[in-house]
């Protein structure tokens, strides 16, 4: 069922070459991409219809705004405090089954009321248990992998999942298209392959690792203190991740922009179906080209797109090259998401995986609630333009950051573990 890729293992100068053949995409891999795949499906289903539906209760691009980064802020301060528990108490199936359960209750709980406190409260859950799951489950694909296949790895997770966003706003456009309007129905059909990837967690299985009695019970803050004992590499990436992703607002503002330039529904969702079957399509081979090229280039080359995309959001109203940027865009996301954890993955000690990731995915989200805040207040205050253009600056500034600061695609060897 699935694939298998013969590679041959590194040995040193001591030991005999070998002809192992060697698994890169395994059992587990693909459990957890099509456990991503469906939630993703259901996720997606949603969140191109989202903004039209709050703004059809009554939600201001402000309010939306706001509700966006508090929901990824809540993701924030919980990925890395479970990411540290993850990786103290050995385990992460665990809180990979957790995750994605929150993640599927939450769909129906939006077709019950339309209270603006109570949509805080499902969109709550859904961020709270993207934030439980996600060092957990980056850390079982990284246990997965080796250094020369992180990308592969994480490049086809990303594929899998994306491609789940692709099915997902196809089945919502094909229903609204029978019963316009009708977002209700819709939220509860969302729950159907939420439960299937409920039920693919307790079908994937873990590698048993060792107890680590350190700090076995860690405090909701206490990650912080990772940062003060992580590798210099990892402070210097990060660092220039987080200015990224401070002005890196929700997808929610694209769409706007579509839909602020007369697109109907129709097509705001049919461009973003495109998008992310460009993503899904590239996110595997540009996974295995950054392996054999390096992750810096391809990850710099990423946010180069993402600038050009961003500037030509700022000034256009056609539908033929929204459709040219959502190419680009996609190529970006293929650039960068995966990459970026397999990047961190590769410079942090084996056993620090789930907290490095979570802190830097928690700190990610955190500075969400500011991008997506100060993103709404400069629409609202400024308009479409300054805002594009503001975050493609930005971006150029990230990029001339990790061009200057050198940093490797791994630990370096007094480092390495």
């Amino acid at each position: 069922m699935y694939q298998q890729i013969a590679t041959f293992e590194k040995t040193s100068p001591l030991q005999p070459v070998t002809n192992s053949p060697q698994r890169i995409i395994t059992k587990t891999i693909w459990m957890l991409s099509l456990v991503s795949l469906f939630t993703d499906m259901a996720s997606e289903m949603l969140y191109p219809v989202m903004p039209m539906f709050l703004k059809h209760i009554g939600f201001t691009v402000v309010f939306i705004g706001i509700l966006e980064g508090i929901a990824e802020a809540v993701a924030g301060l919980s990925k890395p405090y479970f990411g540290k528990l993850s990786d103290n108490s050995g385990k992460r199936l665990p809180f990979v089954q957790l995750g994605y359960a929150l993640s599927a209750i939450s769909k129906p709980m939006m077709a019950i009321f339309v209270y603006p406190l109570w949509i805080f409260f499902a969109r709550t859950i859904d961020r709270l248990g993207k934030g439980i799951r996600t060092g957990a489950r980056d850390a079982m694909l990284s246990d997965e992998s080796t250094k020369a296949t992180k990308a592969t790895v994480f490049g086809f997770h990303r594929s899998m999942d994306t491609l789940g966003a692709v099915f997902g706003p196809t089945i919502a456009l094909v229903y609204l298209y029978f019963y316009p309007s009708d977002y209700k129905t819709l939220f509860l059909i969302a729950f159907i392959p939420g439960v299937l990837a409920i039920l693919f967690t307790l079908l994937t299985k873990e590698k048993t690792k060792a107890l680590n009695t350190k700090l076995l019970n860690p405090k909701p803050l206490n990650f912080l203190s990772y940062w003060k004992t992580s590798p210099s590499q990892y402070k210097k990436l990060i660092t220039g991740l987080l200015l990224f992703a401070l002005f890196n607002s929700s997808d929610v503002f694209l769409l706007l922009k579509m839909k602020e330039n007369g697109l109907t529904d129709t097509k705001v969702i049919g461009v973003y179906i495109f998008y992310n079957l460009i993503y899904a399509l590239l996110a595997y081979p540009i996974g295995i080209l950054a392996d054999k090229l390096g992750l810096k280039k391809i990850f710099l080359l990423g946010l180069f797109v993402f600038a050009v995309v961003y500037t030509g959001f700022a000034f256009n109203n056609n539908l033929i090259v929204y459709l040219v940027l959502f190419l680009l865009y996609g190529v970006y996301a293929a650039a960068t998401d995966g990459i970026a954890k397999a990047w961190i993955s590769n410079i942090v000690d084996k056993n620090e995986t789930a907290t490095a990731i979570g802190t830097y995915t928690g700190l990610q989200s955190i500075a969400a609630l500011f991008a997506s805040s100060i993103c709404g207040l400069l629409w609202y205050n400024f308009g479409a333009v300054a805002t594009f253009v503001t975050t493609a600056i930005i971006t150029v500034l990230v990029i001339i950051y990790l061009l200057l600061s050198k940093e490797p695609d791994s630990l370096t060897p007094s480092k390495s573990v």
